[in-house]
């Protein structure tokens, strides 16, 4: 059949027009892989304290391969659990104040499980609107009813559970990722328990920045291991690895070990990857100070930005978002630092749920002084005209 007749080569001739849709909006995506050996200042990785290199972490990685080899082998019910997912599991579910845990392949397949399985047809589910993908598309696949409510106000989620007489749960980020703000998670709390609902939190970028010790921000909101509290974690941003873990009740974990779909159907997380986050939670216990000092570069970095007069949102944990005028501004922004010998991350829609684009600044616990200054300078230094 020819090409040209109608045939299977014009099946997908939308996908050319999509394409040419985001080439005028200036949306167009593409990968960049990095070297082995980063040449730039890295402020765009998750790598909140900077543990991804550290030759602690990566060791118990290779310990880990070298022992159990490169791969799990199969689903966690099956091969895929080794002694190191149930020490990493008890590891979890301590240092966050939590009765138990469950890791799977990554922080996105936790959300999908948590959502899922503790919703479901008759269940009223109140997602604040800044949440990350994840959570949205395990409401989605949840089947369950979905109000999605003003970004961080509790009074919406009392006013969507108000009437309803079934199930219900709350769904929030702890630490929203496009600017770093933290979510009112005792005010939800209380909405949650008044309306006899769940509250679930993904602590993504909570777990290591914010709590006693970097436990998270339901550990600072005094709300771990409560009976009505489940929370979600990546082991992908301050422990420097990968896969991601539901924390909660152990009622709850083990309800999710026989339906969550994502935990049943998926391969089990690799033993590096498993070995690198049980020693990056150890290095936290025994050195704490790391989350503050997270803090202190975040808080530091913004008062230069702000200071310079740029557009950069007061950080509640690790991450530092400075407004750009358009995607296209934040484009040529992103690659003008680059060129500098900087390295951020350039978020815009749909990225972004309120259509701003921005750069967003990883504010790195191992980053130093100087560093911070300089990262401060070549952002201040290339920003665009605020009427681009």
């Amino acid at each position: 059949m020819s090409e040209h007749s109608g045939g299977p080569s014009s099946c997908f001739s939308w996908i050319d027009e999509a394409r040419a849709t985001r080439a005028r909006a200036g949306l167009v995506r593409a990968l960049r892989p990095r070297p082995a050996a980063a040449p730039l200042l890295d402020l765009a990785s998750n790598d909140y304290l900077g543990l991804a290199r550290h030759p602690l972490i990566t060791e118990a990685a290779a310990r880990a391969a070298r022992r159990w080899g490169a791969g799990s082998t199969g689903s966690r019910l099956v091969t895929g659990s080794t002694r190191l997912h149930a020490e990493l599991e008890a590891e979890l579910a301590d240092f966050c104040g939590f009765e138990a845990a469950l890791v799977l392949s990554s922080g996105y397949a936790a959300n999908l499980a948590a959502v899922t399985a503790l919703t479901g047809e008759g269940t009223l589910i109140a997602s604040d609107a800044y949440n990350h993908a994840s959570l949205i598309d395990g409401c989605r696949l949840s089947r369950a009813g979905t109000v999605v409510v003003p970004h961080a106000e509790p009074e919406a989620v009392h006013k969507a559970f108000d009437g309803h007489r079934g199930r219900a749960v709350a769904v929030t980020d702890s630490v929203f990722s496009v600017d770093g703000d933290a979510a009112p998670l005792t005010a939800l709390s209380a909405v949650c328990r008044e309306a006899g609902a769940a509250l679930l939190v993904d602590d993504a970028h909570g777990l290591g920045v914010l709590g006693e010790g970097g436990r998270g921000a339901p550990h600072a909101a005094g709300l771990a291991g409560a009976a009505d509290t489940v929370a979600t974690v990546t082991l992908s941003k301050s422990l420097g690895s990968q896969g991601g873990a539901v924390l909660g009740p152990a009622r709850v974990i083990e309800h999710l070990v026989n339906t969550a779909r994502t935990f049943i159907f998926d391969t089990g997380l690799a033993p590096a990857a498993t070995g690198a986050a049980l020693a990056a939670l150890g290095l936290l216990r025994r050195e704490p100070e790391r989350a503050a000092r997270a803090r202190a570069v975040a808080a530091r970095l913004h008062g230069l930005l702000a200071g310079a007069g740029l557009e950069a949102v007061a950080p509640d944990a690790s991450v530092v978002s400075v407004r750009a005028p358009s995607p296209a501004a934040a484009v040529r922004w992103a690659a003008d630092c680059r060129a500098a010998g900087l390295h951020v991350g350039c978020f815009r829609p749909p990225s972004v749920p309120d259509g701003i684009s921005r750069l967003r600044l990883t504010a790195r616990g191992d980053l130093s002084d100087a560093q911070i200054e300089t990262a401060a300078g070549t952002v201040t230094r290339t920003a665009p005209a605020a009427a681009e």
